[in-house]
This record gives C-alpha cells, sequence and structure tokens, in this order.
C-alpha cells in the first residue's frame, strides 16, 4: 500500500467487496481502494494468508477490511459472499470489483470440455453471479438515495463518496481482443466479461449502477522475470513506457472508475496496459 488510508480520499464512506484480493492485481485493488477511504471486504478462494496480509495492511493503515473466503465458481457461493460484504458493510455495498479468475496455458489441440468450462466457470460465471447479486443491493441504495434527494434536495450523499447505486467494475484482459496461443479459454473468456459489462450498463444504468471494465496488459509478479525472461524483455520493448505494470496501476484505474470522478462513465473498457496495444502490428 502506497500511502495511509484518507478519511478525505476519492473513495471515502464507500463499501468496496474486491474478489480474488489475496494477491497480484487484487491486492493492488483493495488497497488502492483502502488507502482512497473505503471499507473493504477482502475475498479470497484459497489463498487464506494472503488475504488476511492484505486486509492486517489495511487495519494497520487506519482503514477497515473484513477477509471473506468462497468458491466463487458456485453460485450460491457467490450470493453468501456480496451478502456478507454488505451485511459487515451495515447493510450497503458501493463498488464491487470482480478480478477473482484464472489463467491456464492449454493448446486447444487436445483441450477436454472440463478444461474450458473450468475457466469460464471461474471468470465469467462468477461476474455474473456476484454482479447480480450486488446489483439488487444497489438497486435498493438507489431508491433510498432518491428518496433522500427529495427530502433534502442533495441528490445523493457525495459527501461520504455515495450517490445514487452504486459501481461494478469487471477485470478483463488486453487479451479479449489480442489473443495469445495457449489461451483460448482465457481470451474468450474475458471477450464474454468485456460483453457482459456493457449489456450490464444498459440494464443496471436506469437504477444508478454503472458497470465498466479494466482490461490489464502484462502485470509484474514476484519471480516473473526469471519464469518468462524473454517474455518480460519483449514486453518491455513493445510497451510505451517501457515497462511492466503493477498491481496498484490497475487498483488505480477501479479507484477512479468507482469514484464520483467516473459518474458518467458507463460501458467502458478501460485499457491499462502501458501503450503495447497502441503500438502497430505491421
Amino acid at each position: 500500500m502506497r500511502s495511509s488510508v484518507s478519511s478525505a480520499g476519492l473513495l471515502a464512506g464507500q463499501v468496496a467487496l474486491v474478489t480474488g484480493a489475496g494477491g497480484g492485481i487484487g491486492r493492488g485493488v483493495a488497497s488502492r481502494f483502502a488507502a482512497e477511504g473505503a471499507a473493504v471486504a477482502v475475498h479470497c478462494r484459497t489463498s487464506d494468508e494472503g488475504a488476511r496480509e492484505v486486509a492486517a495492511r489495511i487495519e494497520q493503515s487506519g482503514g477497515r477490511a473484513v477477509v471473506l473466503r468462497g468458491d466463487l465458481t458456485v453460485e450460491d457461493e457467490c450470493r453468501r459472499v456480496v451478502r456478507e460484504a454488505a451485511e459487515w458493510g451495515g447493510g450497503r455495498l458501493d463498488a464491487l470489483v470482480n478480478n477473482a479468475g484464472v489463467q491456464p496455458v492449454q493448446e486447444l489441440v487436445g483441450m477436454a470440455v472440463a478444461d474450458w468450462r473450468a475457466v469460464v466457470d471461474m471468470n465469467v460465471l462468477s461476474v455474473f453471479a456476484c454482479t447480480q447479486a450486488a446489483a439488487e443491493i444497489m438497486r435498493e441504495q438507489a431508491a433510498e438515495g432518491d428518496g433522500e434527494a427529495e427530502e433534502g434536495g442533495r441528490g445523493g450523499d457525495r459527501s461520504r463518496g455515495r450517490w445514487s447505486g452504486g459501481s461494478v467494475t469487471h477485470i478483463a484482459s488486453i487479451e479479449a481482443a489480442h489473443p495469445a496461443p495457449g489461451h483460448a479459454h482465457y481470451c474468450a473468456s474475458k471477450a464474454a466479461v468485456v460483453a457482459h459489462a456493457r449489456s450490464a450498463a444498459l440494464e443496471y444504468g436506469p437504477y444508478g449502477i454503472r458497470v465498466n471494465t479494466v482490461s490489464p496488459g502484462l502485470v509484474d509478479r514476484e519471480g516473473l522475470a526469471d519464469d518468462w525472461p524473454d517474455g518480460v524483455r519483449r514486453w518491455q520493448q513493445a510497451a510505451a513506457v517501457r515497462r511492466l505494470g503493477r498491481p496498484e496501476d490497475i487498483g488505480d484505474a477501479c479507484v477512479f472508475l468507482a469514484s464520483r470522478l467516473a459518474s458518467w462513465v458507463s460501458g467502458h473498457d478501460m485499457v491499462v496496459d502501458g501503450g503495447v496495444s497502441a503500438r502497430p502490428t505491421w
């Protein structure tokens, strides 16, 4: 986490759920949300230790966090995790970041249906079910906000970072549009995530719920340069800013989309890849 929690941050007063937040991109998102004042429910499936570490760092910096565990390939588990996050947040859920996902490498030749479904269920089913569950809560908040606006003429409590409904952000990938060999199931799932966000933005927009995607490029992790030195070198050469991404870079994009600064942004895919997608392919 790059800074302590701010009571006047962009997300002050918000309650957020970040799925798959035990490490990697999810850790960066959860940390940045907390630094901007949000109370963060840190979800994990198996990375308990990492999730507890993320939550502990948030609390040490003066923020609020809770760890929620669940298998998001199961619809009922998705709904339970969302419900528990809202209950912990005092009945509110202002932001959901659907980050949980898997990225195996496997060629189409020899790929079994079970292999395909394992990726799609994790990367797409979880997005669908968590978003649907969160939207039910956010719709009620939108109705409450409308009532407050009529009584007080304030159009929602912006002073605490809240306004009608809420925000949902899916973590997609630049591979939704630029596929790589061995990633067919992953690329297809991320393309579906982008399409889901645009459809959900249309349907949930009237309730004050905004839905967007963030599509990262190659994000650094411990040991990546040793595991894939050629790929890291080629990425650095291709990136306009000449470096890999950091989890916090993705977190910054998610903070923006959940904040009042993006109150007129919905159905948008925000590419965060250091300029790689701008590179000519011929």
